[in-house]
């Protein structure tokens, strides 16, 4: 068995980043996503609750892959349709909660006090993350969403501002768009990225929820650089600078935040806020590239002949992690944006895959 193990080495024992095999195996990542579609492995028990999401990156990513034809789609889509939280009466929308799909069965149905699984419908089970995830899935698959109630969900997220959920529907009138934009302005912080919070930490998720929200409200205009940012709302340059900065030197990948290690994810979550600016010019591409490259799959080579074995398929968070459904998905959504061949394009704000946004 020693002589085995012996005879493979990873990436880590590599002595040239020329050893690092520059292609992408499309076909690998279409069998990690059916597979992870059809029958989740055992570390994914304890994201039970969490299976709408991990739904949602195997059928969109299939469809970034151009193979959305490996999905049984009217089975999908009737699972998720059965996640739907149905209003009792009209009435409760204005109570002050959120009315949409909840994100797994056991969700749905939570035990009581007892222990006992209560199948009464209680509306803090389901939030706007699942609605979302159900949004990208139907449209993903061509579902008709003049089927749904949108009126009675956009009325029940009138105090909480989702302009994904808003651009997905075509239904702007549960956004107060003014009152979006101020939160959003005042959590920009110093250094030119934008916070959860204002006054917190600037991070790349937030700053990517930040800037797709301006533009997905309209607020924000194509191509902002070539126009005269001085006159701006939120402070561009300060906000380049920052973004271009998360991207090392060292490896070509992207950062999250100041001081942290770079992470897959990042190059669609940083790389898309320079894309909505129009600034993904100025991303180092080859870089980004070798770096998501180490963070694909698994990769061994067998010492003596030199052959290369794709384990599993999908990316990991970094070089030498397995993968995992998240950061495959972004290491997909981060490919489209690099214009790979043979992949689908992607909308940059939605983060999914052009066909299922709005008017295309």
């Amino acid at each position: 068995m020693a002589e085995e193990d012996d005879a493979f080495i990873s990436l880590s024992d590599l002595d040239s980043e020329d050893s690092i095999p520059m292609f992408f195996d499309k076909n690998r990542h279409i069998c990690y996503l059916e597979m992870m579609l059809e029958l989740l492995p055992s570390p994914y028990q304890s994201q039970e609750i969490n299976r709408l999401t991990l739904a949602s990156f195997s059928v969109c990513g299939l469809d970034i892959l151009r193979s959305l034809d490996r999905v049984d789609k009217e089975g999908v889509i009737n699972w998720v349709l059965s996640l739907q939280a149905h209003l009792r009466d009209k009435a409760e929308l204005s109570n002050g909660q959120f009315y949409g799909f909840h994100g797994s069965r056991s969700s749905q149905f939570q035990p009581n006090e007892d222990g006992v699984q209560d199948h009464g419908y209680n509306p803090q089970w389901q939030s706007l993350g699942e609605y979302l995830l159900c949004a990208s899935i139907l449209k993903t698959l061509g579902y008709d969403f003049s089927l749904l109630d949108s009126t009675s969900i956009v009325k029940s997220m009138k105090n909480l501002h989702q302009p994904a959920i808003s651009s997905m529907l075509e239904n702007w009138s549960g956004i107060g768009k003014e009152k979006a934009k101020e939160y959003i302005i005042n959590c920009q912080s110093y250094g030119g990225g934008f916070g959860l919070s204002p006054g917190s930490e600037s991070h790349g998720g937030a700053t990517f929820c930040a800037i797709a929200s301006l533009k997905l409200m309209g607020l924000i205009e194509d191509d902002i650089l070539s126009k005269n940012v001085s006159s701006c709302f939120i402070n561009v340059p300060l906000l380049l600078d920052w973004s271009l900065q998360r991207q090392a030197a060292i490896d070509g990948g992207f950062q999250g935040r100041l001081n942290k290690a770079t992470d897959a994810c990042y190059a669609f979550w940083v790389g898309g806020v320079l894309k909505i600016l129009g600034a993904h010019k100025f991303i180092n591409y080859d870089g980004l590239r070798k770096f998501l490259f180490t963070c694909q799959s698994q990769l061994l080579l067998f010492k003596d002949v030199f052959v290369l074995v794709l384990q599993y398929g999908g990316f990991g968070k970094t070089p030498d992690q397995l993968p995992d459904l998240y950061h495959a998905y972004y290491g997909f959504c981060a490919f489209s944006m690099l214009e790979e061949p043979g992949l689908n394009s992607i909308c940059t704000e939605l983060g999914i895959p052009n066909g299922a946004s709005p008017g295309l």
